[in-house]
């Protein structure tokens, strides 16, 4: 286990080699006062979930020029925030966001609370986002544990325990390591050195801080850690989705989804439920309206976290007299890049309008 002298080694190298990020206060700027904006720390810890942060950077960015402050994002209109999220996936976030929002703002009126157990009462702050919150934003000694965390620590200690029952001694290892003196930088020391050093594959050891401590590295055994379970096989759902056409102006026909569910409150066009046992052969069974459909020869794959998706596509074009269904919306082609629809809807409508 790394001693003071070799936590200050880490600090040392992250003051060098800390990753610009748009959500980050550099270690020179905290060395002279500047204090992060827990409204940054949370968005940025929110849109990283199961995510990566060159996929986050232009959200975050988009997000803080539309909203600057939590207030902004708490008196924001929900159909625009989930606009600007779409594409960022896991839309539950972008909901539990705006409830979030809504709730420092009428709860605490628009400061976020410091303590991880206050935190943890807000919507959508998990144990991670909470840890991650008060360390870096408050300098708290909370034990941050992300993805690269885990791989450092398992494999600093040699731990080889699988995934996820690891956590448990990883967390502990982590909250022994936390100093009270600046938390955050060596929470998000331990990130960027997972991130650029400790890879999955092909650490680079011979540049790491903590290589002389690393019983990984002395053993031999760093690429096969952290032990991760098998994963399961996922399964296949299957669907169709029908994308209208307005004979006037080619403007495509959109509806919204549920609000509760997968892609809970997101735009789409119209189209089948999704299952294993879905026959494309009762597809136009389930057509929104009697129309001429030509079904596309592509086919429409996404995967999602719990399974894979093959939908197929059929395409017409919808006369003057035909009468928009019940909380459709037509939307000019200009206009589509700005709705609210998921990734795996923006293909179905790229394929739909393709040819």
């Amino acid at each position: 286990m790394p001693d003071q002298s070799e936590t200050l080694a880490l600090l040392n190298w992250y003051d060098r080699n800390a990753r610009a990020l748009p959500w980050r206060v550099s270690p020179s700027d905290r060395a002279v006062g500047v204090i992060p904006d827990p409204y940054q720390i949370w968005l940025s810890e929110v849109m990283l979930q199961q995510t990566t942060v060159a996929a986050v950077k232009d959200y975050f960015i988009k997000f803080t020029q539309l909203w600057p402050s939590v207030l902004d994002l708490a008196a924001a209109d929900e159909e625009d925030v989930m606009k600007a999220w779409a594409g960022l996936g896991y839309y539950s976030r972008a909901r539990n966001l705006k409830k979030c929002a809504e709730t420092v703002a009428a709860v605490h009126a628009g400061r976020f609370p410091d303590t991880e157990e206050e935190l943890l009462a807000l919507p959508g702050i998990g144990p991670y986002t909470a840890a991650a919150i008060s360390a870096i934003a408050f300098d708290r000694p909370s034990a941050v544990v992300d993805g690269n965390v885990e791989r450092v620590l398992a494999r600093l200690l040699e731990i080889e325990e699988q995934l996820p029952a690891a956590k448990v001694p990883i967390k502990a290892a982590m909250a022994t390591l936390t100093p009270d003196d600046r938390p955050g930088d060596f929470a998000q020391a331990v990130m960027d050195l997972g991130a650029t050093i400790c890879t999955p594959r092909r650490p680079a050891c011979g540049l790491c801080p903590w290589m002389k401590q690393c019983r990984a590295r002395a053993n031999g055994t760093a690429e096969s850690l952290p032990r991760k379970a098998p994963k399961k096989a996922k399964p296949t759902r299957y669907g169709a989705a029908f994308v209208f056409r307005r004979e006037s102006d080619g403007a495509v026909l959109l509806r919204r989804r549920p609000a509760k569910g997968l892609l809970g409150g997101m735009s789409e066009v119209p189209g089948t439920e999704w299952s294993e046992t879905f026959d494309t052969a009762d597809a136009l069974s389930q057509a929104p309206a009697p129309l001429g459909w030509r079904k596309k020869v592509d086919v429409v794959r996404h995967t999602f976290t719990h399974f894979h998706l093959e939908l197929s596509i059929y395409v017409a074009v919808a006369p003057k007299s035909l009468p928009l269904p019940d909380g459709c919306w037509w939307s000019e082609i200009d206009a589509l890049p700005g709705e609210a629809l998921p990734t795996v809807m923006r293909k179905a409508v790229a394929t739909g309008l393709d040819g």
